[in-house]
């Protein structure tokens, strides 16, 4: 039996990066599902109630690719009580010739807050208006940090508006990000103060309920909603999707039971046999995404097996080629 490599997360932080390079591989694995031969089944999910957690399985086989991964990915929010951190996970990554395991990727959900960010940037790099001035973030966590940086990687933007349920995490997240970023970021006194304030706009929480409505969208806007991962999470106001020019999501199929497309169904806001463009569509012209500045875009994010494959792959190979990890003997 071949050997087995197992990496860590800090041997995984010093080879894999959120940069340009790595947008480019997302931007890649979207293409690819776009493409077809592309094997990638539902979303194995798993709410635990009693102890307020969930676990999501994903996987893809991607034609062409040396590798294919099955991530395993826990959210167990009652754990910040505990001193633990909510989020956690790792990726097996298999032969795609034999099926044999290759690597045990142990990043505690590294690859998976990368993945998602660079999502968001392909998104905005294939809807965004080309010229901006004003970002704008609802969410104070990591994915409101990492989303924004993916974003200046692939647009431009002179200052960031944050809005935050809490408003003292929302000061610090602009404090932060502030020096992070070396532009001005103000709190916003409401979510439609941020939404109106912004031409870019991402939506990065948990949230039950919608928090951007339909009367606040303009001319020009872009939204990127990744937090509607669930069934039961929800961003956008189902009128957002109607009123929207153009409405894109990462896989329909997911879109359409777990993401805001689910919701405005649900709502009768959109027509339950609509076909809508799929964001690796856009990218390989197969579809229309933007085609003018006063357009108003809307990407419906809900993580795919291809992002967490692609990124697997390049990461073992990063660690491969720097002689990283801990080889096991079979």
């Amino acid at each position: 039996m071949p050997d087995i490599t197992i990496l860590t997360e800090d041997q995984l932080r010093e080879q894999v990066h959120l940069d340009r390079s790595l947008v480019d591989v997302v931007a890649g694995a979207f293409s690819r599902l776009a493409e077809g031969g592309v094997v990638m089944p539902p979303i194995l999910s798993m709410e635990i109630e009693e102890k307020h957690g969930e676990v999501d399985v994903k996987t893809a086989y991607v034609p062409g690719l040396d590798g294919f991964a099955i991530k395993v990915s826990p959210g167990f929010f009652d754990n910040p009580k505990l001193g633990l951190p909510s989020l956690n996970g790792l990726m097996v990554l298999f032969s795609s010739e034999t099926g044999l395991v290759k690597a045990v990727l142990l990043d505690n959900g590294y690859l998976t807050d990368l993945r998602t960010a660079a999502a968001g940037a392909v998104a905005a790099r294939a809807l965004a208006p080309e010229k901006m001035t004003t970002a704008g973030v609802i969410g104070t966590g990591l994915q409101a940090e990492l989303q924004i940086k993916a974003l200046k990687l692939v647009r431009d933007f002179d200052d960031l508006v944050v809005w935050g349920r809490d408003r003292s995490k929302a000061e610090d997240y602009a404090k932060k990000m502030t020096a992070d970023l070396g532009c001005p970021v103000r709190v916003a006194n409401s979510v439609e103060d941020c939404v109106t304030s912004s031409q870019v706009v991402v939506t990065t929480t948990p949230s039950r309920e919608p928090l951007i409505r339909a009367e606040w969208l303009h001319p020009g806007l872009h939204i990127t909603a990744m937090g509607s991962d669930a069934e039961q999470k929800n961003e956008l106001a189902p009128e957002v999707l109607s009123k929207a020019d153009v409405y894109v999501c990462d896989r329909q199929s997911q879109c359409s039971s777990l993401g805001e497309l689910h919701h405005a169904v649900a709502a009768g806001a959109i027509a339950a046999d609509r076909v809508f463009p799929e964001l690796g569509q856009v990218l390989t012209g197969q579809k229309a995404g933007r085609t003018n500045d006063d357009q108003v875009t809307v990407c419906d994010l809900t993580g795919t097996g291809v992002q967490d494959t692609a990124i697997a792959t390049v990461a073992y190979d990063r660690c491969a080629a720097a002689q990283g990890g801990t080889v096991i003997k079979t």
